[in-house]
């Protein structure tokens, strides 16, 4: 992705851990508390996403995740633009209902 063409958006990390032991279960549950401390919210059970402002934020990110990941891990992260984020459609079971998209906080928290 050219940094000079980035627009913020969302990163988006989908994964699949396994969780049939007990260390397993403990190491699937370290990552999702990673996802979320580093400010990433859940948007399915093994979806997270986060808002990124600029380029080197996103790479940031990304070279955090790389760290954290179990061993056993598989993870597809993907940027999504503000405008495809809000052209989501959220459908809840029965009878359907929609939801509207999660919204970029107002204040984004920097350190």
């Amino acid at each position: 992705m050219d940094p000079n063409h980035y627009k913020m958006g969302w990163l988006m990390v989908a994964f699949d851990l396994p969780v049939k032991t007990k260390a397993e279960r403990k190491r699937a549950t370290d990552f999702r508390k990673f996802l979320l401390d580093d400010g990433f919210q859940m948007i399915q059970f093994s979806v997270y996403a986060r808002p990124c402002v600029t380029f080197a934020r996103q790479e940031t990110h990304l070279r955090r995740i790389r760290l954290a990941v179990p061993e056993e891990g598989s993870i597809r992260a993907i940027y999504i633009t503000k405008a495809q984020w809000e052209r989501a459609y959220i459908i809840h079971g029965k009878p359907a209902k929609e939801a509207p998209p999660e919204e970029i906080p107002e204040q984004i928290q920097l350190w």
